[in-house]
């Protein structure tokens, strides 16, 4: 009995990895780019408007591109969020920095002051807007720190800054039934809201302006970066052939279909780039099968090497334009 049962897992194992490939992911911490994401969704959950993650907004002055957590943008105000996901005891440092000691590494990491950093990265997307023809009032961009992780414990010379959200204000946060905004915003009183069109505008002006890819996989993890390539077999790479940067907008994977006896392919489903911003719809949708043992090459943010990850492994990875 015990044989039979053994001899079945085993044959379960190798049909399992047969038809599913393999969706072991590389080892990658993605707790960073996931924060961002759940802060973002929470913020349209709570204030309505509409976030955007992983921005790349150009700074003229330093001649780079200024990397931005989450810019939300209500009708009251712009708001430019840095997203600080970190764990431990958290001081103010020397030389603009803040220190870091984590309950598992007990030695202190220094880290840029996110508050200067946030106060820079709102400079530069006003300018930005600007340059593209959407000037905001003085005041009307606000720049904000998000202290999510519910293990932080920032010190009072940290927390009493009112730029900084901490997890304890972050978890009670709830909107004012009026203006729909809640009062740690600074600076939220006395601002006339930003009329429709105008939001409208905005709307299209981020959602075309460069960011990082998004590469979403199983269990709900994403990670930003830079896609890179395809890697497989020469028939997958020359039906992959049209999913580039330059045509495609978003590819999805889905489940493993059955195509014949035995043989089992997963389904590569890309939308075309649409440069007005307004969405690919899903009638322009095309599908492509490939091998499972397919793999997408791919760089993540603030990484010197890219990784690769088992097609079977991704539910979808977006690209920036």
């Amino acid at each position: 009995m015990w044989v039979e049962i053994l001899c079945g897992l085993i044959l379960f194992k190798i049909l399992r990895r047969f038809l599913h490939g393999d969706d072991a992911l590389p080892d990658i911490d993605s707790s960073d780019s996931d924060a961002s994401f759940a802060v973002a969704a929470r913020l349209e959950k709570l204030y309505g408007g509409k976030a955007f993650v992983g921005l790349r907004i150009p700074d003229a002055d330093a001649g780079l591109r200024q990397h931005i957590d989450v810019v939300l943008v209500t009708k009251r105000e712009v708001m430019v969020v840095a997203v600080r996901n970190f764990s431990g005891f958290v001081e103010i440092g020397g030389n603009e920095s803040w220190v870091c000691t984590s309950d598992k590494k007990h030695k202190p990491q220094s880290r840029p002051d996110p508050v200067i950093e946030v106060s820079k990265q709102v400079a530069v997307l006003e300018s930005y807007l600007e340059q593209r023809g959407a000037p905001l009032p003085k005041g009307h961009v606000i720049g904000q720190v998000i202290l999510p992780h519910p293990n932080c414990r920032p010190a009072y010379s940290i927390s009493s800054q009112p730029e900084v959200v901490s997890f304890d204000k972050w978890r009670e946060l709830k909107p004012e039934p009026q203006s729909g905004l809640s009062n740690w915003i600074k600076g939220a009183v006395g601002k006339s809201d930003i009329q429709d069109g105008f939001c409208e505008k905005l709307h299209f002006i981020l959602s075309t302006s460069p960011m990082w890819d998004r590469l979403e996989l199983l269990g709900g993890r994403n990670i930003l970066g830079e896609f890179v390539e395809f890697k497989g077999n020469e028939n997958d790479m020359q039906a992959l052939r049209n999913v580039k940067r330059s045509k495609v907008g978003r590819f999805i994977v889905q489940k493993p279909s059955m195509l014949g006896l035995g043989r089992s392919r997963l389904e590569v489903l890309y939308f075309p780039r649409d440069y007005r911003g307004e969405g690919a719809s899903s009638s322009d949708c095309k599908e492509i099968a490939v091998k499972p043992s397919t793999e997408v090459l791919f760089q993540q943010l603030n990484s010197k090497k890219a990784k690769k990850f088992k097609l079977s492994s991704i539910v979808s990875v977006t690209l920036s334009g």
